[in-house]
């Protein structure tokens, strides 16, 4: 047998190696080849490169080869199958309600769920998406955690044949777009901010954001000893040791690791419970006492001491052009406006870096994938100072590129980027809020491409149109699907958001069954990912951090790869088809009673 793998200097590695069932390829993979699923007549097969496989590395022909005489545990090349379509096939899960895990900790109506469940599974639904709140499992006090309510659910996920991502959650449910339930941080946490209200984001007014921790304190024992980056890495650590046989089984695809308010990688400077409407600018979130005095001493070391936080960038609902800092020729476009947005934003980066960096150290060996969430701020895009993205973190400008060093970042620790708004067309959002839905998507996909990242994504707001769903297949597949292989892009995956009555409704259901036949390039439900080449194999070290500089070199805006006007897999084309016919029974029926 042959296998392949893809390094950070692209060369490719291809090495022969032979597999015999039950037995370890190393000391190190003993417990992964234990979880090993069993074998079946596909895996059994003679492994070669085959004719999609040739084409993909034809892209690569400058590439160089060398062989190994070392055997490592690598993921498989991709056995000859009789349909190539399968390479284009795109998985679907769907996010399961926020509340499916009471603040009680008890899995609710376990029957409906599992009916629910069935019934995603029998429309060929790949897994389901499900948030493990903090505020749940470890509520009762520092590192009493209980995972009970969240085991029985895993079993039911798998017991349904059904794949999982799973989001470790450090932040408070509910303030934001589409929370319905409120599950806040851990009480002995938030009594910790009753003494010292600046561990919480803080706007220039002193108005405190209890959704998540302020990365100001990332570091800082305030927590019976411990830094909120050292609870974050004992809650992961915990997670992997109580989920260890769900690990092994490969039932998780990817873990999803928290990382702001509503789980992404931003401030909180939209936020619905403190007053924000769309489409404000929103407000930046650094005037807790420490964020403050991180400003003034880095601030101080670039010559300029007298540098203050801004207070010229409005509130929350302003426009752009209402405000000094945003308006044209305004303060972000100063030497201090761009010193200002530039440690904004790099704190970002830090803080995303250092938990990812823990969250690799706990799931060492673990055959699953890493993954981070970005924001979709897709209002005032249009703009020239992009003031709704600046204010979440993200320095994107028209002649800076606020996502790629994101991207970058990511890299290290081969994590999955995942970026919301996938069914947003532009002619969809009022005109006033200046919106780019489309252009944004394709500038964050872009960009993880470059970088080398796997790309996923999911719907902002629940949508259950047509229009929808084909703006997430042209996402999920930019340049239509490649009959003879791998396209040339291809989204790792897309989570729908998210499962509910209304959902399952049946005009409802009927329409997203065709469209998760159509992600899945009209192929049948496909169990073993390794078929359209998703492997996972054990998760190794991250690799070593990279300086700032190099992460804010990525910030030079390059051109986004093409997409194509309309997808080329529609689900209105089919739609169309199974409503006429159904008119058309209807009719003969009709006429049948009438004769």
């Amino acid at each position: 047998m042959f296998t392949m793998r893809r390094t950070m200097n692209t060369t490719f590695e291809v090495e022969e190696r032979y597999l015999k069932k039950g037995i370890a390829l190393s000391r190190e993979a003993i417990r992964v080849e234990r979880a090993r699923k069993p074998y079946t007549r596909t895996t059994k097969q003679h492994y070669k490169l085959d004719n999609a496989i040739r084409l993909h590395l034809n892209k690569h022909r400058s590439v160089p080869f060398k062989t190994s005489a070392i055997a490592q545990p690598q993921a498989p090349i991709v056995p000859t199958y009789e349909d190539p379509m399968l390479a284009n096939y795109v998985p679907v899960y769907v996010m399961l309600q926020l509340g499916v895990i009471t603040n009680d900790n008890i899995l609710e109506d376990r029957a409906g769920l599992e009916k629910q469940l069935k019934e995603l599974r029998a429309a060929g639904v790949d897994g389901v998406m499900v948030d493990v709140w903090w505020g749940i499992v470890e509520s009762k006090g520092p590192k009493q955690y209980d995972w009970s309510a969240y085991r029985n659910l895993f079993q039911l996920v798998q017991d349904s044949k059904l794949k999982l991502q799973a989001i470790l959650s450090f932040h408070q449910c509910g303030g934001n777009v589409g929370d319905s339930v409120f599950i806040p941080l851990p009480k002995w946490v938030l009594e910790v901010g009753e003494l010292d209200p600046d561990i919480f984001y803080t706007n220039r007014s002193g108005v405190r954001n209890k959704e998540c921790l302020s990365l100001s304190v990332d570091n800082k024992p305030f927590f019976n000893g411990r830094t909120p980056i050292e609870m974050y890495s004992d809650y992961m650590k915990s997670f992997r040791e109580n989920m260890a046989d769900f690990l092994e089984s490969e039932l998780l695809i990817d873990i999803e690791v928290g990382l702001g308010p509503a789980g992404e990688l931003r401030y909180p400077s939209y936020s619905e419970s403190l007053g924000w409407e769309f489409p404000g600018i929103g407000e930046f979130n650094c005037y807790d006492k420490y964020l403050q005095a991180d400003f003034k001493e880095a601030a101080t070391k670039a010559g300029h001491p007298e540098w203050e936080l801004p207070d010229n960038a409005g509130t929350r609902n302003d426009t752009p052009e209402s405000t000094e800092f945003f308006r044209s020729k305004g303060t972000y476009q100063t030497e201090k406006g761009k010193y200002f947005l530039t440690w904004y934003s790099n704190k970002l980066l830090i803080h995303g870096d250092e938990i990812l960096d823990q969250a690799n150290k706990a799931f060492l060996g673990c055959k699953v994938k890493l993954a981070a969430k970005v924001a979709g701020i897709h209002w005032w895009y249009k703009t020239d100072s992009h003031a709704a993205e600046l204010t979440s973190g993200y320095y994107n400008l028209n002649d800076r590129d606020g996502y790629r060093p994101i991207a970058r970042m990511l890299s290290r620790h081969n994590a999955i980027l995942n970026f919301t708004c996938l069914e947003m067309r532009n002619s969809e959002q009022k005109p006033e809020a200046k919106s780019c839905a489309q252009e944004l998507v394709q500038q964050v996909l872009s960009g993880g491409w470059i970088e080398k990242l796997e790309v996923a994504g999911e719907n902002a707001l629940p949508r259950y149109d047509s229009e929808a769903y084909n703006q997430i297949l042209l996402n999920a597949r930019p340049n239509g699907v490649n009959k003879k292989g791998p396209p040339k892009l291809r989204m790792y995956g897309v989570t729908y958001l998210r499962l509910t009555d209304k959902l399952l409704q049946k005009q409802n259901f009927d329409l997203f069954k065709i469209f998760v036949k159509k992600m899945h390039a009209n192929q049948d439900y496909c169990a073993e990912p390794e078929k359209y080449y998703h492997y996972t194999v054990p998760m190794e070290r991250s690799k070593a951090k990279i300086p700032l500089e190099i992460l804010v070199e990525a910030a030079k805006p390059v051109k986004p790869y093409p997409w194509s006007e309309v997808t080329d897999m529609s689900v209105s084309d089919e739609a169309t088809g199974f409503f006429a016919n159904i008119i058309a029974l209807i009719l003969s029926i009709f006429k049948l009673n009438r004769n």
